[in-house]
């Protein structure tokens, strides 16, 4: 049994979406009562605070893998301090929480100690080199890095210990169609598409020229499925998912101009500079693309979803066409 914990939210509603359709049994626990993905894998949904060690002890009992998808994100930014309390609440310790019950005397028997598939994120790396392949020193400048950081670090500390297999695969930025009713994608690249469709200029920091590797939520779903074919080779070390193409924002909001004004037939909306913030950290102005070679070696997955391609999905999805 796969327990997907946050499957109410936009990574965790695709995962869902993509094993329900595999043959496996389904928990889907979320703060509030998730929706059913279309598979016919048999699914059950629980809605649950998992801020709650005790509501995580049940979303947790007898699963073979679990995937803790939560996330806390501040006002829809990754600027988080390290003392923020509800942040380190969800974003380390439901993390955390999973593994204390995982420990827990079970009725497990001879059966392997169960996958931990944990979703980090690249920027945990600090602002180092442009081009990450996973092998580089971290050092996370943003209170949400260092949360993510220390997540990480206990997962690996739990499988060191025999208590999980833990893999954690660490996520460029993902964008994409939302696989749930309730769910909405406040990403970058689905808010600029909505700012064009209201026919709003699209802003850039200076010269927009700062480079992003951008993955479809589709493809990131797959490469968590492929976690759990593999978990005995990846298990105890953090993978790093990209596409291995930079676009600097700039490109990116153009073609989001474009793509909208075809569909509108209006004129693109403008694309403008305008300085950085005052709060705007180090990794908001540095570049990073991700080398996914050793990922994609052991599990043979790679991205399958074009930019273009994806974009059109997502704008379809936003003006209420088939995603």
């Amino acid at each position: 049994m796969v327990a997907i914990l946050g499957a109410g939210g936009f990574v965790g509603s695709a995962v869902s979406a993509l094993l329900s359709r595999r043959d496996v049994r389904l928990r889907l626990v979320s703060r509030r009562l998730p929706a059913s993905p279309p598979g016919p894998a048999p699914v059950e949904r629980l809605a649950r605070d998992l801020t709650d060690p005790r509501q995580v002890r049940e979303a947790v009992a007898g699963a073979d893998a679990v995937l803790p998808l939560v996330l806390y994100a501040g006002r829809g930014t990754w600027r988080l301090t390290d003392d923020e309390p509800a942040a380190r609440e969800v974003n380390v310790g439901v993390v955390r929480g999973v593994l204390a019950a995982l420990a827990e005397p079970p009725a497990r028997g001879t059966r392997p100690a169960p996958v931990v598939v944990f979703p980090g994120s690249t920027s945990q790396v600090g602002p180092g080199p442009e081009w990450i392949d996973g092998s580089e020193p971290d050092r996370p400048v943003t209170g949400y890095d260092r949360q993510k950081l220390a997540a990480q670090r206990a997962v690996e500390a739990a499988t060191a210990e025999g208590v999980v297999r833990g893999v954690t695969l660490r996520l460029p930025t993902v964008f994409g169609p939302a696989r749930a009713p309730e769910v909405v994608d406040r990403g970058v690249v689905s808010a600029m598409i909505r700012r064009a469709l209201a026919g709003q200029p699209l802003t850039v920091w200076a010269d927009g020229a700062v480079r992003r590797d951008l993955l479809f939520v589709d493809d990131v779903a797959e490469a968590f499925v492929l976690a759990l074919d593999h978990p005995d080779a990846l298990a105890g070390r953090h993978w790093v998912l990209g596409s291995g193409h930079g676009t600097t924002l700039r490109e990116l909001f153009t073609a989001v101009a474009a793509l909208v004004g075809e569909r509108t037939g209006t004129p693109p909306v403008p694309v403008e500079s305008v300085p950085p913030p005052a709060g705007a950290s180090e990794m908001d102005l540095h570049s990073l693309v991700v080398d996914a070679s050793a990922y994609r070696e052991v599990t043979g997955w790679q991205p399958r979803t074009a930019l273009p391609e994806a974009l059109r999905r997502t704008l379809d999805h936003l003006v209420g066409g088939t995603p």
